[in-house]
Order: structure tokens, then C-alpha cells, then sequence
């Protein structure tokens, strides 16, 4: 199987359900078509280079992943139906420094995933109990002011 990398761009008037869904849809295609999802990197809300659709922004997603070429043809083609996806393209790695790039790239993902999911808890503050001491008053010079006659 082949390496691939797929970047699509979802309508940015969606609800932050209704992206997640668009996601999931995408990614039940390549487990229908028996391709092995290796890494997932949602970028989120983020600014287009020009406007696509009359839309300024839009919610990026990278799903890296191996499989064979029909795969991406369906892919591609459902990608073109949906009409909440507004720009994807797809990335074939081939040759040898290309594969160790895409390896790369999914280590960087996954160690990202994994430290987000095991975050540790921070430390719990107790604040001690102040006690008040009494102050005593400061003495302080009064100046008088002479007057002259």
C-alpha cells in the first residue's frame, strides 16, 4: 500500500458538531475501502490565501494514511460531492526520502495526540491560613512651622 496525505478545508458556518461529523464521514470512506489510518491533525479555524467560496476562513484537517489507488479515487470523488468541504488536495509519497518525510510527519502527530490525551493534572495550591499580627503605630516627627512676626 501507498502512502498519502489529504488536506481538506470544511465550510467555516458550520457548528463544531456538523464539522466533526464531516470528518468522521470522510474518514468512514477510507475504512470502507480498507485503508490503514495512520495519523490525524485537525488544524481547526484558520485563514484562507484568498477567498474560496466567498468564505475568508476556513476548518483544516490532514489525515495521513495508506492505501491503494482506487482508494483515492473514491475519496476524491465523494470529496467533490460534499458540498461542506471547499478545497482538499492529495499527496502521494513515493520515493524513499519522501516515505521517511511522511513517517516523520506522523510521529510529529502522534506524540501530539498522545500528549494532549495525557495531560497531567497541575499541582494543587493551598493557601495557608494568614495570621494577623498586630502593627504597632510608627512614630513620626511633626515639624512645626515658624512664623515670623
Amino acid at each position: 500500500m501507498t502512502c498519502y496525505e489529504t488536506l481538506f478545508v470544511i465550510k467555516p458556518t458550520l457548528t463544531e458538531e456538523e464539522t466533526t461529523a464531516q470528518i468522521e464521514k470522510i474518514t468512514d470512506i477510507l475504512a470502507k475501502e480498507d485503508a490503514e489510518l495512520v495519523a490525524t491533525n485537525d488544524m481547526g479555524m484558520r485563514k484562507l490565501a484568498y477567498p474560496v467560496e466567498k468564505h475568508a476562513r476556513g476548518y483544516y484537517t490532514v489525515l495521513f494514511y495508506k492505501a491503494k489507488g482506487s482508494t483515492i479515487h473514491e475519496l476524491e470523488r465523494n470529496l467533490k460531492i460534499n458540498e461542506d468541504v471547499i478545497k482538499f488536495l492529495t499527496i502521494k509519497y513515493t520515493k524513499v526520502k519522501e516515505i521517511a518525510q511522511f513517517n516523520k510527519l506522523v510521529d510529529i502527530e502522534n506524540r501530539k495526540s498522545a500528549s494532549v490525551t495525557e495531560t497531567p493534572k497541575a499541582p494543587e495550591v493551598v493557601e495557608a491560613p494568614v495570621e494577623e499580627t498586630p502593627v504597632a503605630p510608627v512614630a513620626t516627627e511633626e515639624t512645626a512651622e515658624t512664623t515670623e512676626a
